[in-house]
């Protein structure tokens, strides 16, 4: 009942006995089934013989090593598969060898021919982007050297299929061009040579009139002032000129150029000492002293007391702030015969120019109180482009000048030295930019041309606003609103309601006012800005109205916050109808501008408010409760009493049906 398989195979003729030979021939499934077959049987036998020892007996050791032999022959089995194992194992590593080896041998062989592939790509692009130097020839178009070409070199029926051939037919007339030109450049500089003897020929005869000139001008001095001519005049300017820094000298020239071509009326002139711009310039002189007299000098120095920090840092910001000696004077007239007098100077080691104003009237104006700062020369020019109020430096490389001198801020000396407004710097041609700040700023005569007749006549309106302000103002001082007979049409004949008073508010008590928050919360109190406080009465109602000037009225409109006492104090937060009436001056301004350049905006504001009030109070119902006539009657003719519920007021003026509408 044994299975068996074969162990081995017949020797074959002349060959000897060989396992590596006999794997090839054995079926590996077989040799699995025998061993595990063997290994059965081994645990068989392995069973059988503890069995046999466990019974004992005197028959037991003969078939003990009967099993023992069967079990010797098992493993002798065992082993032959763990040999044909290990060798087949051997075999299956050498086939896989040697085929790794093949696929390493064909990649060598795939990147030597990709490396070959790119090497005649590289060649080929080499090949395709090559240039030849006539390429770089700026040869003449076809049409042209078809029409231009004689026929012995354009070769028209050679080179019209054959794109090389017309190349170098090109060329060759290129070539032919080129010897002519060269032939007639040498012309040019043999005709330049004769023009050049001819130039100095007429530099000597220029040389020897000069002299003339100058006798034949001293004696025409008479004749000069006699016709009102000053040429002579003129000629010492421009000599003074010449000593101005590059900034001043921008500027002399633009502004001298404008008033020539714009405005006949504006004056330019220089001032300083001329002597000290000179010594500016001047080299220091070679100090060759003995050495005893060295010696000496530093004697004394050491004798000598040293200055103290604080001595020292004064010396060094007079010496940061010092001032070019010359300055330019401009004057600028207005129509009603007023002067704006402007003196520009130049702070040498800042590099950048300040101004000084001064206004001047034909009559002498009597100031109001409450009109104190609308001609100062502190604050005449503030704000006349947004935002330029002239306090600070335009100059980014200042603040580090500053810093080693102890200077917190240059506001602290305008009123010495003048506001370096921005429009100043570009009058000057200089520019300092924000984004790239640059090592040295040159002066640009087209910055300062670009600039000049835009600020000219800001300067001029600014002027004609302040004095019309300063006008008006001695008017409301006195509880008058003067109203213009161009404008008489905007309002009612008959206006109850009457200003009061009129005064100047500090920037401090404005923002502290309660019903002036909005407008603090919004930026538009500025302390740049002049604040005022009117006072409107009608019977026992009063309307407080604070004032926002900002300093380019009246191309913008001043800014009222009210509030109305009355019955209550009431403001914009509680009722709807003080908020209209804060809408009618602010937000319908345009309505009262009347005739350009709307001076009058202010004034016909304010009488705006009046007859605001008026209609307010007009309009309100009458409280049964109390006995007696009303104490306002209504004498506005209105369509609407109220509308909405809000019950809004009819605040809307119509000219000239007159009455009062909603909007």
């Amino acid at each position: 009942g044994t299975y068996t398989f074969p162990l081995s195979l017949p020797l074959q003729e002349g060959k000897y006995y060989s396992e590596e030979a006999e794997v090839d021939l054995r079926d590996p499934g077989r040799d699995y089934e025998l061993y595990k077959y063997t290994c059965q049987e081994l645990q068989r036998l392995m069973a059988e013989i503890q069995d046999l020892k466990s019974r004992g007996g005197k028959d037991v050791a003969i078939e003990i090593e009967e099993r023992r032999i069967q079990s010797c022959v098992h493993f002798m089995t065992l082993k032959k598969l763990n040999r044909l194992a290990h060798i087949r194992l051997k075999k299956g590593r050498d086939q896989t060898h040697e085929a790794k080896q093949k696929v390493d041998a064909y990649h060598l062989q795939l990147q030597n021919l990709l490396y070959e592939v790119m090497h005649l790509q590289k060649e080929i692009t080499k090949c395709l982007e090559f240039k030849s130097k006539h390429e770089e020839i700026d040869l003449v178009s076809l049409e042209e050297f078809y029409k231009e070409a004689p026929p012995d070199i354009s070769k028209a029926e050679v080179t019209m299929g054959d794109p090389h051939q017309q190349t170098l037919a090109r060329l060759d007339w290129e070539l032919e061009q080129r010897k002519r030109l060269a032939e007639k450049y040498r012309e040019c500089l043999s005709n330049k040579e004769k023009i050049l003897k001819e130039i100095e020929v007429k530099k000597e005869y220029l040389s020897s009139l000069q002299p003339r000139l100058n006798s034949i001008m001293q004696a025409s001095l008479p004749v000069q002032e006699y016709l009102f001519m000053p040429f002579d005049q003129a000629h010492k300017q421009y000599e003074t000129a010449r000593h101005l820094p590059p900034p001043l000298y921008v500027l002399f020239v633009q502004a001298t150029a404008y008033g020539q071509a714009c405005d006949k009326t504006l004056s330019v002139a220089i001032e300083g000492s001329v002597d000290e711009a000179k010594a500016l310039f001047k080299p220091p002189e070679d100090s060759q002293d003995d050495e005893s007299d060295s010696d000496a000098e530093e004697e004394q120095t050491t004798k000598r007391r040293r200055p103290t920090l604080g001595v020292q840092l004064d010396d060094k910001r007079k010496e940061m702030l010092k001032r070019h000696p010359l300055s330019v004077m401009l004057d600028l007239k207005c129509k009603d015969d007023s002067v704006l007098h402007l003196t520009f100077y130049y702070l040498m080691n800042l590099n950048i120019m300040t101004v000084k104003a001064k206004v001047t009237t034909a009559t002498e104006l009597i100031t109001p109180i409450s009109a104190g700062d609308l001609l100062s020369p502190d604050s005449v020019l503030s704000c006349l482009y947004p935002g330029d109020h002239g306090k600070k430096t335009p100059n980014p490389a200042n603040q580090y000048q500053f810093d080693k001198v102890g200077i917190l801020t240059l506001s602290d000396y305008v009123l010495e030295l003048g506001h370096p407004y921005l429009w100043v710097q570009k009058l000057g041609g200089l520019h300092f930019p924000k984004e790239q700040p640059q090592q040295t700023v040159i002066a640009d005569h087209s910055l300062s041309a670009s600039h000049m007749e835009t600020t000219m006549k800001l300067l001029k309106t600014r002027v004609q606003s302040r004095l019309a302000l300063h006008k008006q103002f001695a008017s409301l001082e006195h509880g008058i609103v003067p109203v213009t007979s161009d404008c008489q049409y905007l309002f009612p004949a008959k206006v109850v309601s009457r200003l009061v008073k009129w005064v100047t508010v500090a920037h401090e008590d404005y923002m502290e006012l309660h019903f002036t928050k909005d407008i603090v919360d919004a930026g538009l109190a500025g302390d740049t800005n002049l604040y005022y406080m009117a006072l409107i009465e009608r019977g026992t109602a009063k309307l407080q109205a604070a004032v926002v000037l900002n300093p380019g009225y009246s191309s913008i409109p001043p800014v009222f916050q009210l509030c109305l006492n009355w019955k209550g104090e009431k403001t914009n937060s509680n009722d709807d109808n003080i908020r209209a009436m804060e809408g009618e001056v602010n937000v319908c301004y345009k309505e009262l501008c009347g005739p350009w350049p709307s001076h009058q905006l202010l004034t016909n504001q304010l009488q705006r408010l009046c007859v605001l009030l008026d209609v307010y109070l007009e309009t309100e119902s009458h409280d049964d409760s109390v006995e007696g006539p009303k104490e306002f009657p209504q004498e506005k003719m209105c369509l609407r009493l109220f509308r909405g519920p809000s019950r809004m007021k009819p605040f809307k003026y119509n000219h000239p049906q007159g009455f009062f509408s909603h909007r």
